[in-house]
């Protein structure tokens, strides 16, 4: 049975920042609908009071060919939705599912290699984030480390501008930013990448912008849109993305990384 379906949810909150007036109150309208309905262009373009002209380049700008494929993929979320939550386990299983579900949406398997494929080739990884995100850096570096990387995160303030005059074309820099605005991470980018550094952005917020100092911009599940969001973790999204490089990169064949990983065991037992 396959448990995952592509949502465009996930999609619509990604790109939500960079939407015109008209276009958010398009984007309000499938985000906050919970019934199945006439969901042609001439109904929707009524019921919201703009054009379907409006509605087929909202459409595009979600990355469909227009507003026929948007909606036929928007439809299928419906069969996926969850039954009413009777409990308090439940609602927080639930939730957990709801993020799964949006990360499966989002991920890109050819990103996840290109960014693997960074870390083979670079000698030394910083990762750097502030607050919650500060926290899924630190578990970064204490999961990456382990597997034999050259890597150390970054979540003070000072260290993130001193440590940007130290990249180089032999370094990688993640920056974990949910909001996409942390200041001090994406002054670290910036400066990595002009000194030839990888540069990799884990954020919610989809900015055009990314691609002037980023090679990769990879999107984390929004918990804002969540109806029960605040019952997250907010580092989880980050998580959830991280885990899936670990697997990619440990599983590859071209390093012994598992001999690597268990040494790393024995001497944490000695």
């Amino acid at each position: 049975m396959e448990y995952y379906v592509k949502s465009i949810i996930p999609i619509i909150e990604s790109k939500y920042s960079s939407f015109t007036y008209v276009e958010k109150n398009i984007a309000d309208f499938f985000l906050s609908n919970q019934e199945k309905l006439d969901f042609s262009a001439q109904n929707i373009a009524q019921k919201i009071f703009v054009s379907e002209a409006s509605l087929s380049r909202f459409a595009k700008k979600c990355g469909f060919r227009g507003y026929r494929e948007f909606i036929y993929q928007y439809e299928k979320c419906f069969a996926h939705k969850s039954e009413f939550v009777d409990n308090s386990i439940k609602m927080v299983l639930n939730t957990y599912q709801e993020l799964l579900q949006k990360t499966y949406s989002l991920v890109k398997e050819a990103q996840i290699a290109r960014i693997v494929d960074y870390l083979y080739n670079a000698e030394r990884v910083v990762v750097c984030g502030k607050g919650s995100s500060g926290l899924a850096a630190n578990e970064m570096e204490s999961r990456f480390m382990r597997i034999g990387i050259n890597i150390d995160s970054i979540d003070d303030t000072d260290r993130m501008r001193i440590g940007a005059v130290f990249q180089d074309e032999k370094s990688m820099v993640f920056g974990f930013s949910i909001s996409g605005e942390t200041e001090e991470v994406l002054y670290l980018l910036k400066e990595a990448h002009m000194r030839k550094a990888k540069t990799v952005i884990f954020t919610s917020n989809a900015k055009d912008n990314y691609a002037n100092f980023c090679d990769e911009v990879v999107l984390v599940a929004s918990l804002e849109y969540l109806e029960r969001g605040n019952i997250i973790s907010p580092q989880y999204p980050l998580l959830v993305i991280m885990d899936m490089i670990y697997n990619n990169y440990i599983n590859s064949e071209r390093n012994d990384k598992k001999g690597v990983y268990d040494d790393t065991l024995r001497a944490l037992k000695s």
